[in-house]
């Protein structure tokens, strides 16, 4: 039974064509992607200038996008993680899209650090490198921070999901042979590091995959705590507090969730994996993305509730934020994230795509909102007059935002092409233990 109940997953990534949808949605992708060249190129020309940036507003969809899409990776990670260590069944179907999912994210933030320097071509000098004339980073920079907390996600992250994807690398060898496709096969045992499936690899592998898992719950309070550091660090009455490292935390899970939702629901529908992403997977993906929202109410409830205990001043800047110039962001940000969420309690639209893809983005979008009042609407300060206009994000801003979103797709695109999407030894072992009385 559990030898052959895995060989659809398998067969997704050997087959020779995957139908026009799926060279529609790359085509798509890759065009978002060239987009995002073309943002990165023109900025590398001319400069920050192309941006809606001005005094006060020294931050906009550089940073907004940074957190944005962090969060993102942070929750994915953190769902995955907690899914390996309490060994929890739902890890079976979701644990190897939301690994990815969470790669793929941190690929997106890791462009924004970079192209917000001024000077992009020099990032090297963030680097601890040897240097002959001894000019080393400032530490103190919150750039720097940036490239620790990025490098170290990509390389905790990526050993994550690579460990785990082992195993099934070693499958997907064995049957790419057994197909007579020598090349796909000789490929696969390469990635696959020379897998047998032997005791003893098996129980290194747990040993390290655990170890692994473990390694990420340090890595993502350090990159959830430099984000917020780098609010903190300022004078800008809102952000120097200590509940914004709460605010960004609880309301980066929904955004995490809901796109592991709905990935979820692609997949399940796009590859036919109805079988291994089954009906209780989704109402408990839709119960854990509606638990998450109702969870940042609570948040939001709290942050409106602070603000009439503060000094006047952060009091002034969190009704500014609520009730100024970019309320509707904010508002727009709460219901997306809060309210909308709340319809997976339904359970008949847990089991349906075109109600559970749309909430999950839009769970996300919510966040994307959230993220902008929070910047905009902090440096959104009256103290003296203004020279410039509000903050408005240009074409280019634009073009990066869908650039980043594009590269995200296309990265999915390439993992759901070429590796198992659901995790194929963990099913097997599952289906095995179903059959013990």
């Amino acid at each position: 039974m559990s030898e052959f109940s895995t060989r659809p997953v398998s067969d997704t990534p050997l087959r020779s064509d995957f139908g026009w949808r799926f060279a529609f949605a790359v085509a798509g992708a890759g065009f978002l992607t060239l987009l995002l060249a073309y943002a990165v190129v023109a900025l590398l020309l001319q400069g920050t200038v192309l941006w809606g940036t001005n005094i006060p507003f020294v931050w906009g969809f550089d940073l907004i996008n940074y957190v944005w899409w962090i969060g993102i990776a942070n929750a994915a990670s953190l769902f995955a993680v907690v899914l390996v260590l309490r060994k929890h069944g739902l890890r079976t179907s979701v644990n190897r899209f939301a690994e990815a999912a969470a790669l793929a994210a941190v690929a997106a933030a890791a462009i924004y650090p970079i192209l917000h320097l001024g000077r992009p071509w020099l990032f090297y000098w963030t680097f601890p490198y040897p240097a002959t004339f001894q000019v080393w980073p400032n530490f103190r920079s919150t750039l720097v921070w940036d490239f620790w907390g990025i490098m170290s996600h990509v390389v905790v992250t990526g050993l994550f999901w690579y460990t785990g994807l082992i195993p099934d690398l070693g499958t997907m060898r064995d049957r790419a042979a057994a197909k007579g496709r020598r090349g796909v096969a000789r490929i696969y045992g390469v990635v696959a590091l020379g897998w047998r499936g032997s005791v003893r690899h098996w129980a290194r592998h747990q040993a390290a995959y655990r170890i692994v898992a473990a390694m990420v719950l340090p890595m993502l309070v350090s990159a959830q705590t430099i984000v917020a550091l780098e609010f903190a660090t300022t004078l800008v009455p809102e952000w120097h507090q200590a509940r914004v490292p709460l605010h960004i935390v609880a309301t980066g899970i929904p955004s995490g969730l809901g796109v592991v939702l709905a990935l979820a629901a692609l997949l399940r529908g796009g590859l036919g994996l109805g079988h291994y992403i089954d009906d209780e997977d989704m109402h408990l993906l839709g119960k854990l993305t509606a638990a998450a929202a109702l969870a940042c109410g609570y948040v939001y409830a709290e942050g409106l509730l602070v603000a009439l205990l503060e000094d006047q001043v952060t009091r002034q800047a969190i009704a500014a934020r609520a009730f100024g110039a970019y309320a509707g962001l904010y508002w727009g940000g709460a219901v997306l994230v809060v309210l909308v969420p709340q319809l997976l309690w339904l359970p008949a639209l847990r089991l349906r795509a075109i109600w559970v893809v749309p909430i999950g983005i839009g769970a996300a979008a919510g966040v994307w909102l959230d993220r902008f009042s929070l910047v905009t609407g902090g440096l959104l300060r009256d103290h003296l007059p203004r020279v410039g206009p509000l903050y408005a994000p240009t074409v280019p801003e634009w073009t990066l935002l869908a650039g980043s979103v594009g590269l995200f797709a296309l990265l999915m695109l390439a993992f759901a092409r070429f590796v198992p999407v659901v995790s194929m030894y963990e099913t097997r072992h599952e289906e095995s233990e179903a059959d013990v009385p």
